[in-house]
């Protein structure tokens, strides 16, 4: 932004061809905003609002965040995707995390090909370390996932 603008004040194009239109900061950061929560919906499959803010107000920030987010969350060298979405369930459980966080890794760990059995052998691995409690908020957070909450339980 500091070369735009300082090109502009001195009479130059900003980087930007003759006759086309030169964009206030402010358009420039909402068009790289709006770019990103685009590409991190479809990463995801899901995206917070209060992430979708936050990319609003300082796209730059939340750029920085994705990218630790996929480092993360995504492909590692030796552990897959989904083992990676397992772990984060189980540690977004134990910490009490809200249902609507463990309702969205879990969707995204079965579109990683994860089973409903599989989830819940991850919520019994985490009954030792983390107690009932634990177990408890990932239940509720699958059952809405297999079946909106209704009770029935996933197949073994």
């Amino acid at each position: 932004y500091e070369k735009a603008g300082r090109a502009a004040a001195e009479g130059e194009a900003s980087g930007y061809e003759k006759g086309t239109t030169v964009l206030s900061d402010d358009q420039e950061r909402a068009q790289q905003a709006e770019a990103l929560i685009a590409r991190m919906k479809a990463a995801r499959g899901y995206m917070y609002p209060e992430w979708e803010f936050a990319a609003r107000q300082d796209p730059q920030f939340v750029e920085s965040y994705n990218r630790l987010y996929e480092l993360s969350l995504g492909e590692g060298r030796h552990v897959s995707a989904k083992v990676r979405e397992f772990v984060a369930i189980a540690l977004l459980c134990f910490r009490g995390g809200e249902r609507g966080g463990l309702v969205a890794h879990m969707k995204r760990a079965i579109q990683l090909g994860a089973t409903p059995a599989e989830l819940f052998e991850v919520l019994e691995a985490c009954v030792v370390p983390g107690g009932a409690p634990t177990f408890h908020r990932g239940l509720e957070a699958l059952m809405e996932v297999v079946d909106g909450g209704a009770g029935s339980s996933p197949a073994r």
